[in-house]
């Protein structure tokens, strides 16, 4: 999964604000600024056939009222029960704690 930042070919970059997740495809990015605005699409690329499909763009826009609405903290943890892998490779596990 990766993600167009307004139009192609500029992707957006993790760093560490923005994450992009591959078990779901979601972009996350906390701590939203004046220059995230714009359009994304998701562009899904199948590494074996290398056919990659675009997603509707998704707007993301700034409200100026101040009003986020209320979020109740939590985790999400989306963990296999077992993960299992070779000596000396990178393991990835995925959890996101958000709200407010």
């Amino acid at each position: 999964y990766s993600w167009v930042f307004n139009e192609f070919p500029s992707f957006v970059a993790e760093d560490s604000r923005r994450f992009i997740s591959q078990e779901t495809g979601n972009l996350y990015i906390s701590k939203v600024q004046t220059s995230d605005v714009g359009s994304y699409i998701c562009l899904v690329k199948n590494t074996v056939t290398n056919a990659r499909v675009l997603s509707p763009p998704t707007p993301l826009t700034l409200r100026n009222d101040g009003i986020m609405g209320e979020y109740e903290p939590k985790i999400e943890v989306h963990f296999p029960y077992t993960v299992t892998a070779a000596r000396g490779t990178t393991v990835k596990m995925e959890c996101f704690a958000l709200g407010k």
